[in-house]
């Protein structure tokens, strides 16, 4: 895992909504994780920004 998420974090959100999380949840969400910034970051570059937005989600 890359790093993008905090595991401990993650857990603790879903032990509070009452589940359980699997050992291989937190590196499918730090791969979803990266590639949503990729595509934020490629559709500020687009714009001609260099800084990414909420709206670039």
């Amino acid at each position: 895992m890359s790093g993008h998420v905090v595991v401990s974090k993650l857990k603790e959100l879903i032990n509070k909504l009452g589940l359980r999380m699997s050992g291989d949840f937190a590196d499918a969400l730090d791969a979803e994780t990266a590639k949503l910034v990729e595509r934020a970051c490629k559709r500020a570059k687009e714009n001609g920004r260099g800084t990414v937005q909420p709206r670039d989600l």
